[in-house]
């Protein structure tokens, strides 16, 4: 007699806390590890005993409980979030900066609750600018920063729940963009492009600062 083939039962989809955690996965809780230190949240000993934890993890899941209790902890989510476009859509990026930050033998710095433009322009020569985006409204989906440093630098910290991206290099001198994917795909996108001479430029998230009711701002700024 025939038998009937049993059908075969795919197996059950893991949980995001059972994923294999990544390099990236690691470095994200070492840096906010590391932030706590700096703010004094957590003592040498501490910070010790669970930087060894994270190198010992091996799942999200053993990731999760060594920053349970410092901010930033639900922030960043495992790897693998939908990648932001690598540059900003056609048309939404004005040609001309709605603000320019110059600062030629000083120092410029932008910072706090303000609302930022589309497009801006920081330029450094022998001084220094100071983006931080960590407290500021953001009113449009993509965010675009022209940087140019000439003996100077450029610094930029962003929200942790933003996306980041960078173009740019330096002529004996150095570009460097942490890009990072939110974990919402509709959050807002900062394009960071420029270029170092003898000088530096550096864009990376401000760990422990987030848009706070991210779902909320969006719907209200971006429909």
């Amino acid at each position: 007699m025939d038998l009937q083939k049993r059908p075969e039962r795919s197996a059950p989809a893991a949980e995001p806390t059972d994923l294999r955690a990544s390099d990236a996965d690691r470095d994200r809780i070492a840096d906010i590890l590391r932030e706590a230190l700096a703010e004094g949240r957590l003592d040498a000993d501490e910070h010790a005993e669970r930087i060894d934890g994270v190198y010992r993890a091996k799942t999200v899941g053993e990731l999760e409980p060594l920053v349970r209790d410092l901010p930033g902890a639900h922030t960043g989510g495992p790897s693998g979030a939908s990648p932001a476009p690598e540059r900003p859509a056609p048309g939404t990026v004005p040609p001309l900066p709605g603000e320019n930050l110059v600062a030629v033998f000083s120092s410029t710095v932008r910072r706090g609750r303000w609302r930022v433009g589309r497009r801006t322009h920081a330029y450094a020569v022998f001084g220094s600018v100071e983006i931080d985006l960590s407290e500021a409204i953001f009113e449009y989906p993509q965010i675009y920063i022209k940087a140019v440093s000439v003996f100077g630098s450029v610094e930029i910290r962003v929200p942790e729940n933003v996306s980041l991206r960078g173009s740019g290099g330096g002529i004996l001198g150095s570009f460097e963009v942490d890009a990072m994917d939110a974990p919402d795909p509709g959050a807002p996108v900062v394009y960071v492009d420029g270029a170092a001479v003898l000088g530096s430029i550096e864009a990376r998230p401000r760990r422990g600062r987030i848009i706070a009711n991210l779902e909320k701002h969006l719907r209200k700024h971006f429909g």
